[in-house]
């Protein structure tokens, strides 16, 4: 009877997605969002929008409830774009205001005339977001994760919008320079605190490399990432280089990079097709793998699970959907989570 019991107890930890606090994180699987801090644009400018180009409209057809709400719910991944805007007043006001009548205000504190990264999709066009600052958006992760200390790790996908700047010191030059991704690390560690954040310096540990240390599975255990945050830069090119030069193995960085396996800096990987048969092997070598569900509004649309169950079947440990919830701009049945309705789970890889 008593190991009947036990046997009980076991199988329904399972079925809510408890697992061992020993397991390291690589061998988790978590279900997050795209584009997390979406709002959907306004009706009358979305109209707009729709009768010029009714297909680009259809793929951007979409938003996402608070961001805290999100974590509340259980989602581990959140995807974040930023804008540098140093001077301040930047994306203060998008042309989309103006290509249609009585829409809500935007931003009525004037938050986004203060220096500093800003949030948001597409500027002039799909500008409403959750949070309008980036220090504000840290802000809310550090006061949820101090209110919830023991949570599991959340991984965040963090992009860089701009072109690179073809020269100059980054405060003159126009785009994006090195100084803006220095300043976005020290904005990270400031806001959210060192204790918050899982930096590629505390995977590598000892290692001469980066890489050598996650082929060596030396990811950290839940237990020891209880109440933090990982961060991987979004990016697979010039950006992704750049972020990488003067910082081999990405000693000193913040962030993971989107690093080519093989290199010392190849820890935590995006793939954004589930089903590409890399991934199991790379998930079995020891990286962490970011893919996503759905794209474009598409699956969901056409009620179409198969790039899900793919993603889940490939191993990546984070899958990625804008529908975590049904839509509630179309009718569809189409929504994305593990068996019983969780969204963190032990990775079925291993």
């Amino acid at each position: 009877m008593k190991l009947l019991l036990g046997l009980c107890l076991i199988l329904s930890l399972r079925a809510v997605g408890q697992i061992d606090d020993e397991t390291p994180i690589n061998k988790i699987q978590v279900i997050g969002s795209h584009n997390s801090y979406k709002q959907a644009i306004e009706p009358a400018l979305f109209q707009v929008f729709e009768k010029r180009d009714s297909v680009s409209a259809s793929k951007i057809d979409y938003e996402h409830i608070a961001i805290t709400a999100q974590l509340d719910l259980g989602l581990r991944n959140l995807e974040i774009d930023v804008y540098p805007d140093e001077a301040g007043g930047k994306y203060a006001h998008p042309k989309g205001l103006d290509l249609a009548p009585a829409q809500k205000a935007f931003d009525p504190e004037g938050k986004m005339k203060e220096p500093g990264f800003k949030i948001l999709h597409i500027p002039d066009l799909d500008f409403r977001s959750h949070y309008l600052t980036l220090n504000e958006c840290l802000q809310d992760l550090k006061n949820w994760s101090d209110a919830h200390p023991n949570h599991t790790p959340v991984f965040i996908t963090l992009e860089v919008k701009g072109a690179l700047a073809k020269g100059g010191d980054g405060a003159t030059a126009q785009g994006l320079s090195a100084k803006h991704f220095d300043d976005l690390d020290k904005i990270l560690l400031e806001k959210l605190g060192q204790d918050h954040i899982i930096t590629p310096d505390i995977v590598r540990g000892n290692n001469e490399t980066l890489e050598g240390a996650v082929l060596q599975n030396s990811w950290p255990s839940l237990k020891k990432s209880k109440g933090k945050y990982l961060f991987i830069l979004d990016d697979s090119g010039a950006k992704r280089d750049l972020y990488i030069a003067g910082h081999p193995s990405l000693k000193g960085r913040t962030m993971f990079a989107n690093a080519v396996p093989g290199t010392p800096e190849a820890g935590m990987l995006i793939r954004n097709n589930p089903k590409a048969p890399e991934i199991k092997d790379l998930v079995k070598k020891g990286y962490i793998i970011r893919t996503r569900a759905d794209a474009d509004t598409r699956e969901a649309r056409m009620n179409d699970r198969s790039s899900f169950e793919a993603a889940c079947a490939s191993g990546a440990q984070i899958i990625t959907t804008d529908y975590y919830q049904k839509s509630t701009h179309f009718k569809s049945d189409y929504s994305v989570s593990f068996d019983g309705g969780i969204y963190f789970r032990a990775n079925p890889l291993f």
